[in-house]
């Protein structure tokens, strides 16, 4: 079931209005029912592998904190990793390993192994996956207490805003929200509203602007051989726009959802796109996992603490594993490579400038021309990558690059997927996306100062945003409505 979908449109509103009404201690038992009906609208057969890691890492919970001996603890921690990344790893890379396998026999000149398993990958497998093994590994450093109630641990893992595609929550803090649910206020208007505000523009920037750059992605990278640098060139920054909506999107709809309903759910993107480094660009990007990776394996791995050597070691292991987390193909390895890459290349020249003093004379030059530019040339290096993202592999790549310096044709931009109407409706969309970015990276909030207006100023701006995605977003013939991109993750 899509947010996007004519489905979300009735199941959300009657999940909720049946939340509000219903006995307080019957409603874990009741969002729970709603997210696994949520989950299993995708396939029903799939739920079982989402209640089998929900009873693994509850289990291991339990007895990490029964038992006193350390051994046992960690033996316990080691089973619960083992049989959640086995299940992970045969849905997601099991054809992955075995194609790979086969290319390396095949060179070595033995018979190829032509085998595969065409499992069909469980939408949002990684992120519940993730979400499941943090639990567990919090509660083996003794930050949570192991929840005695599989009702509500089981919610914890399903709970259908960010089932599917994040952001990856901590036990500290969705899993204390679940446990306090019956003193949840019933009803609060200021609440709901901004909630609700939420959901219309996340897909505001999820159909009228993502899905509309998608149009014109797809038909230049699928046809890259009609096209020359220029044209290859804007689809790939209007990629970098569309997966920043369409994920970002994905992101406000569920925080947007989850607030109506009285949790709350961590900020998974901050205006990325205004970093003046790489580093910083992690910061603001997929917080969720960035900062799951620094917890659960950066840090464990040794981070920054035994060496220089040993720090880019682990820059590289985080960053190449990030990569095959988002997809089970070499073009999202070489993806996290090459981020790995920006990460070492950044820390060494800031080593070099400290160890000679080269630091830039603030008081001589203006601090906005100087983030403008480091900004740009942040976002060229991150929109470089974000090519090997979007292509389906390796070898697409590099088609895209050698075209890309090898072809210098200009055709007209309507002949890249959009008409006049819609390129106009795409770049006054991003030039909405990067005002309201803006206006947030200065402190402010464009919902805050909304509902500070007056009423008929409010109501206007929030009816103004629903007729644009009505009239101005693409739904496709039929409303076949699109799919977000993390899915596939």
């Amino acid at each position: 079931m899509l947010f996007n979908s004519i489905d979300f449109l009735f199941f959300f509103p009657i999940v909720t209005l049946l939340f509000f009404i219903m006995p307080r201690r019957l409603r874990t038992s009741w969002l729970l029912i709603a997210s696994y009906y949520f989950y299993m609208s995708w396939n029903p057969k799939y739920a079982i592998l989402i209640a089998l890691s929900t009873v693994t890492t509850f289990l291991s919970g339990i007895l990490i904190e029964k038992f006193e001996k350390n051994s046992a603890k960690k033996f316990l921690v080691a089973a619960s990793l083992i049989i959640n990344l086995a299940i992970l790893g045969i849905f997601k890379y099991a054809d992955f390993a075995l194609q790979t396998l086969s290319s390396v026999s095949s060179r070595l000149g033995l018979e190829a192994m032509d085998r595969r398993l065409d499992l069909l990958l469980p939408v949002g497998i990684s992120f519940y996956t993730f979400q499941a093994l943090s639990y567990t590994l919090d509660v083996y450093r003794g930050t949570i207490c192991a929840e005695k109630s599989i009702i509500k641990y089981a919610l914890f893992v399903s709970f259908f805003p960010q089932l599917v595609a994040g952001p990856i929550e901590r036990s500290g803090n969705l899993l204390r929200q679940i446990q306090t649910i019956r003193n949840k206020k019933l009803w609060d208007y200021a609440r709901v509203r901004d909630g609700l505000l939420l959901m219309f523009w996340g897909l505001f920037q999820k159909l009228v602007i993502a899905d509309r750059a998608s149009l014109l992605v797809n038909q230049v990278y699928g046809n890259y051989a009609n096209y020359g640098f220029l044209e290859l060139a804007i689809a790939s920054i209007l990629f970098a726009f569309q997966i920043y909506c369409d994920f970002g999107g994905y992101t406000n709809i569920a925080r947007g959802a989850a607030q109506v309903m009285g949790f709350s759910l961590m900020q998974n993107f901050y205006q990325p796109y205004f970093a003046v480094s790489i580093k910083e660009f992690w910061r603001r990007w997929h917080i969720s996992l960035t900062s799951w990776f620094t917890d659960y394996l950066y840090i464990p791995l040794g981070g920054s603490r035994k060496g220089l050597l040993r720090q880019y070691i682990n820059i590289l292991i985080v960053f190449v594993v990030s990569g095959l987390w988002h997809g089970a193909s070499w073009h999202f390895v070489a993806w996290g490579f090459i981020h790995a890459v920006y990460q070492i290349a950044g820390n060494t020249k800031n080593r070099i400038m400290n160890r000679f003093h080269l630091k830039i004379r603030e008081e001589t030059e203006c601090s906005f021309s100087r983030n403008l530019g480091k900004g740009l040339v942040t976002f060229a290096l991150v929109d470089f990558a974000w090519i090997f993202f979007a292509a389906d592999s390796l070898s697409h790549v590099y088609a895209i690059l050698r075209q890309m310096l090898t072809s210098f044709q200009i055709s007209s931009i309507y002949e890249m997927g959009l008409d006049r109407g819609n390129w106009f409706m795409l770049l006054m969309g991003i030039c909405i996306l990067i005002a309201v970015d803006i206006i947030h990276e200065t402190g402010s909030s464009v919902f805050l100062f909304t509902n500070r207006q007056m009423l008929w100023f409010r109501w206007t701006l929030y009816l103004g945003l629903i007729w644009c995605i009505i009239l101005f977003g693409i739904y496709g013939v039929g409303y076949d409505s699109s799919q977000f991109i993390y899915f596939q993750f």
